[in-house]
This record gives C-alpha cells, structure tokens and sequence, in this order.
C-alpha cells in the first residue's frame, strides 16, 4: 500500500479514491482489533486487580475503559469519510471527544498514584496481571503504529491523536511492568505511582489540544 509520502498529485481521481477506501477500511478493521483487545484487557486487569488488591491494575483496567471510548470516536470519523462534506465536521468533534478521554485518563493517573502514594500500596504480585500488562507492551505499540500510518496518510488530526492514546496505553502498560518490577527487586514500593504521575503532563497537554480544536482537518 502506498505510504504517506506518496505523491498523490500524480494519482487519478478513482485511484485517489480507491487508495482512500483502501485507508478507511484498514483504519476501522484496526479499530475493531483495539476494542476488542481493550474490551479483554479490561476485563483481565479488573479482576486480577480486585482479585490482588492492586490499586495499579484496577486503574490500567479503567485506562483500558477510556480507550475504548477513544477507538470508538475514531469508528464514528472513519464511517463519515466517504461524505466530504461531514468529514471536518465529525473531524473536529471525534477529536474533542478524544481530547476529553485524554483529560480523563490524566485525572486517572493523578488520582490513582496520589492515593498509591498517600496509603503505601504496593503493587502485590498476580501472574494474570503480570501476562495481560506483557501482552500490552507487545499488542499496543504494534497497534499504535498501524494507525498512525493509516492518520498520517489520511491526514487526519483526530486519527493521529486516538494513536497517540493507543501509544500512551502500552506506555503506562510499560510503567506498570516497570514498578512491579522495582517493588519486587529492590522493595521500592512507590516506583510505579511515581512514573506514572511523571506522564500526566504529556496526556494532559494531549487532551487541552484536542478539545480546543486547533488542529483543523487536513483531509481535503
């Protein structure tokens, strides 16, 4: 499939079209793939985390949660694109919507590794949390990438910022494995809400961008 480099100035109208649908398809069939698979995580880290009485991975359960609600909005733009007259439209508002699901995941964090924090919680070993959280580092990033191609090529700001949510689950995915990790080896309990809380700044800088909207559609 052509890259988002290719000089599409050179391509017919049909072609155009045809490379388009080609995007559209793939950016929805990865979206299903991102539901589903979060839908499972959540499922999987929920009860591992009431199951261990982990703070962390009731939390990761609820991150997964909120992506959900990003994979769809990113549905609801990809189903318009064959209307150019709804595609900034839906465009601008798919991206509010994942701006909103941005803030959210940052009040998460915050609010998760304070209480970590204030009462001590240390992640406590729990071998279904330890695969899911493995299988996120590996699934998510792989995922992330994928749909960052098909954004990028359909030049698409609200596309672009559901990947960034998809990068920044296996990231704190990544964290999670990190502070299990740390309070395991060395005994530092408070390594995991303390990474964590050093990526609100990131998400949250994601979410004010999209709720202001500044990033117009590029898809004409």
């Amino acid at each position: 499939m052509l890259g988002p480099g290719w000089p599409k100035a050179y391509l017919s109208p049909m072609a155009l079209g045809e490379l388009r649908s080609e995007l559209v398809r793939r950016g929805l069939l990865l979206n299903y793939l991102t539901i589903g698979y979060n839908v499972l995580e959540a499922v999987v880290s929920l009860t591992a985390g009431v199951v261990a009485g982990s703070v962390a991975l009731v939390g990761f359960g609820v991150d997964s949660g909120i992506e959900v609600t990003s994979s769809v909005a990113a549905l609801w733009r990809l189903r318009v694109d064959h209307s150019a007259s709804e595609r900034e439209r839906i465009e601008r508002a798919s991206h509010r919507v994942i701006g909103v699901a941005f803030l959210l995941l940052g009040v998460y964090v915050t609010v998760d590794g304070a209480m970590a924090l204030w009462s001590h919680e240390a992640p406590r070993a729990s071998a279904m949390g330890l695969a899911i959280l493995i299988a996120s580092v590996i699934v998510m990033p792989l995922l992330a990438t994928a749909k960052r191609n098909v954004a990028q090529a359909m030049r698409s700001r609200a596309l672009e910022a559901e990947a960034k949510q998809t990068s920044l689950c296996a990231y704190l995915s990544a964290i999670a494995l990190v502070g299990v990790a740390l309070n395991a080896i060395l005994g530092w309990w408070w390594a995991d809400p303390i990474c964590a809380l050093a990526m609100v700044p990131i998400i949250a800088k994601e979410g004010w961008e999209g709720i202001r909207g500044d990033d117009r559609c590029e898809c004409g």
